[in-house]
């Protein structure tokens, strides 16, 4: 080209831009000035009373949801959920509430360690029957829990019946600001296997993890697993400082890019701790967000192998910015990418089917990258485990007997029943057969999932006059597959038991001793240390 032709193509790229930019901006104009319109013709006209508060808010929340799921609307009363999301902390008196009927009883379902309601004595089973004088009967838990939380240093009333004495009493809490860990439990699984538990990435993990690890190691360490799985992510700075603790100051983590803000890159700024050790991470489709900067990093500077499940894929990055009257947006502002250059989001929200629903990326469109020491990893869909190693699939029926709260409520009855159990508590076989008889007054869908798809099969059938001409078919299979309570939950009784178990010692010993359950009873983490870790 010469320099004519040059000078004219920049020319038309400039006058291009600038043409797309005026567009853009007199849509939004137009659109502004369309919806204000609409509103005041409604407060105009409208038959009723307008209800500006909720269909504005309907509207927010369905022009953010054409986006995608993470951009939204927090308004000034939802901010304490906001920090709460961002911090895991919130002022109250530490408690997990359960109340099964609107019209009874608030009832303490599991105090935090070390919290208010366990200093002041409140337990598993106990009762609320006021708070501050007022009763509970009516209230959602919603409502109970708003009037249990307050400022730190706030007191609180509880008229309290006692779950094993049925006194009642009046108890006075003093709220504080409770802190929920990220770091859950961490220990020794055997004597040079250090474990960590992480569910989350709020403010100061990093430093949890630190001190997890040093003190791991004073413990003889000579392995460390870090267990990431149905951790949803958070905070990207806290994945930042976690991989920091593990490779060579200066290494990149993670770039970012997005409209308006170029390419921007996110290195270790701090000393690490141990460059050595043999890492192990453990992830599933749970794993999603900072859990994938995390293992993406690790694993594209081959720092450690990654083993269970592919991860969730959200590869995107939010921002929280300021709104009038003290509300403020989660707006998606990037995309991020692993060191080798890969973005491991699955979905693509901004190329959307008709009728608005959006689909994983197909591993047709996905691309191979190279790690430090050039090992290929792929893009699109989350990140691939180094070695696959598949967790248990857990049948519809301990499903259905999670989401039902069956095994919770049995927990409750449990407790009543036992004021205490020893450390090394396991279900009897009496224990389980007071479970089975409990759960068999329930009423739950204890269909199998084989049954589930017959029933709906004998519909189509039906639907297609096809049914009676195949009736003795039909009535044979339904015979096959009907099954009662007690039989099923007895086929299933290994699944369900470490469910039960865990819920119980939690009860007694805190979440710390419900993790110990789940690890007694971890298969895919069993067997992820059998397999050799790949040399680096």
């Amino acid at each position: 080209m010469n320099t004519k032709s040059i000078i004219a193509a920049a020319a038309a790229i400039i006058i291009s831009g600038a043409a797309s930019a005026q567009s853009q901006s007199f849509k939004l104009g137009q659109w502004t000035e369309i919806q204000n319109s609409i509103l005041k013709e409604l407060n105009r006209s409208y038959v009723d009373s307008l209800p500006v508060d909720r269909i504005e808010r309907a509207g927010i929340n369905a022009m953010l949801d054409a986006l995608d799921p993470y951009t939204v609307y927090i308004p000034e009363e939802e901010n304490e959920d906001l920090q709460m999301m961002v911090s895991k902390t919130y002022g109250g008196i530490g408690a997990v509430i359960y109340k099964p009927d609107k019209d009874g009883n608030v009832i303490i379902n599991e105090p935090y360690k070390n919290s208010p309601a366990e200093k002041y004595g409140l337990r598993c089973g106990d009762e609320i029957m006021e708070i501050d004088g007022q009763t509970t009967h009516g209230l959602t838990s919603q409502e109970a829990s708003d009037r249990m939380k307050g400022k730190p240093g706030t007191t609180v009333r509880f008229k309290v019946k006692k779950v094993y004495s049925g006194e009642i009493v009046d108890i006075d809490v003093t709220r504080e600001r409770i802190h929920l860990p990220d770091v859950e439990y961490y220990g020794m699984l055997d004597s040079e296997t250090g474990y960590i538990y992480q569910s989350g990435f709020t403010e100061n993990v990093s430093g949890e993890i630190r001190n997890a690890v040093l003190n791991l190691k004073k413990q003889g360490m000579k392995k460390l697993v870090m267990d990431l799985r149905g951790n949803g992510g958070g905070l990207m700075s806290e994945a930042i400082n976690i991989v920091s603790l593990f490779v060579p100051k200066g290494s990149l983590v993670v770039s970012s890019k997005g409209q308006g803000i170029g390419e921007q890159q996110y290195k270790t700024t701090t000393e690490p701790i141990d460059t050595e050790i043999p890492i192990i991470v453990m992830v599933d489709g749970g794993s999603a967000s900072s859990s994938e900067i995390v293992t993406g990093a690790l694993q594209d500077l081959d720092r450690a192998t990654v083993m269970g499940t592919r991860t969730y894929g959200k590869g995107l990055v939010q921002t929280i910015r300021p709104l009038p009257y003290n509300g403020q947006i989660k707006v998606t502002t990037a995309k991020y990418y692993t060191p080798s250059g890969r973005c491991v989001q699955a979905i693509d929200y901004a190329k959307r089917n008709e009728d608005g629903s959006v689909a994983h990326i197909p591993d047709s469109l996905t691309h191979e990258f190279k790690t430090a020491q050039g090992r290929t990893v792929k893009d699109g869909g989350g990140i691939t485990p180094d070695i696959i190693v598949k967790g248990h699939e857990y049948s519809r029926l301990t499903f259905s007997l999670v989401y039902s709260n069956i095994i919770q409520e049995y927990t409750l009855k449990f407790v009543r029943e036992h004021k205490d159990v020893p450390e090394d508590w396991k279900m009897t076989d009496a224990d389980w057969k007071d479970f089975v008889e409990f759960a068999k007054t329930k009423e739950f869908d204890y269909r199998s999932s084989a049954k589930t798809y017959f029933d709906q099969v004998k519909k189509e059938l039906e639907k297609d006059g096809l049914a009676e001409s195949m009736k003795d078919q039909i009535d044979a299979m339904s015979k096959a597959l009907e099954m009662d309570k007690d039989t099923f939950l007895n086929l299933k009784r290994n699944e369900i038991v470490p469910f039960i178990e865990e819920e119980i010692m939690v009860r007694y010993y805190f979440q710390e001793a419900g993790i110990k359950v789940r690890l007694r009873y971890d298969d895919q983490l069993k067997e992820a240390l059998t397999k050799p870790l790949i040399s680096f």
